[in-house]
């Protein structure tokens, strides 16, 4: 799995965005503050939920200035309320105000992501179902989506296309099938030397039996399937492979999928459709 929170990457998104909102200067600050200026300010929290962004947020502020002084009080993961603070930032008044609103951007959406990532995984509680995110991410933002589903107790699916095969209906039909599409997967990861997880999607039960009879994958994924349908896909498979259900998954319907006996239920509004919590960094 490609190591999306290494140092590295987390600097490569955050210089990227900091080049997107400042590019040759904050002109706000540097037209107001002296440059001397030193000042305090802390983070609060304006809504119950799960905090998610505070491991981000010292790395935004230490990009600006390594000298800024962070004062944390709540960590990530941790159930926050209307009112409470999360951490107070203080030093040079001009590098906190550039830090702000990048901070602010991570720390709202991850939060928002983490709270709905727990509201579900509560859902499935008690079942032997993985709750899975998805790549329907916003462009150049993935990691801080992904890194937030993780803080919210979910498991983070491929985070690209270069980390697994993943052989959607698309897929399938352009290559001619199932049988197709499998056995020239199975021939480019060796040609290429690729040590990769296959994972193909099946619409039917005539679908995953033909999975079954070619073989040589990791997961099956069992797309927009009612239980009654999964549980008749699970017998099929007969535990050869792991199991992912997919496609249209409600907080209505996902307790009664988990309880088929189904591996992992991916959902793409873990980050498509959290909506952000909110909270702001004042001055103190």
């Amino acid at each position: 799995m490609h190591n999306y929170l290494s140092q590295e990457s987390i600097k490569e998104f955050i210089k990227a965005a900091v080049q997107e909102d400042i590019r040759n200067g904050d002109h706000s600050s540097l037209a107001a503050i002296p440059e001397s200026a030193q000042n305090n300010a802390e983070l609060r929290i304006k809504a119950h939920g799960i905090i998610a962004g505070v491991e981000m947020a010292k790395h935004i502020l230490h990009y600006f200035n390594p000298q800024l002084k962070i004062n944390l009080f709540i960590e990530d993961g941790a159930e926050v309320q209307k009112g409470d603070v999360a951490f107070e930032v203080s030093g040079k008044a001009r590098d906190i105000l550039g830090a702000e609103r990048l901070l602010l951007n991570c720390m709202q959406r991850m939060s928002g992501i983490a709270t709905y990532t727990t509201h579900l995984k509560s859902l499935i509680e008690g079942t032997k179902a993985q709750l899975l995110d998805t790549r329907k991410t916003t462009p150049n933002f993935r990691i801080a989506e992904k890194w937030a589903v993780k803080i919210g107790g979910g498991t983070n699916h491929r985070f690209g296309l270069f980390d697994m095969v993943m052989l959607k209906d698309n897929h399938i039909d352009f290559a001619g099938g199932i049988e197709a599409a499998i056995n020239a997967t199975v021939d480019y990861l060796k040609k290429n030397n690729l040590n990769l997880k296959i994972e193909i999607e099946t619409r039917t039960l005539e679908e995953v039996e033909q999975v079954v009879k070619t073989g040589k994958v990791d997961i099956v994924m069992l797309d927009n399937m009612p239980p009654k349908t999964i549980r008749e896909a699970l017998k099929i498979i007969g535990g050869r492979y792991k199991t992912e259900a997919s496609g249209g998954i409600t907080e209505e319907s996902i307790r009664s999928i988990a309880e088929t006996g189904v591996d992992y239920i991916s959902v793409g509004a873990l980050t498509h459709s959290a909506p952000s919590l909110d909270m702001s960094l004042k001055a103190v």
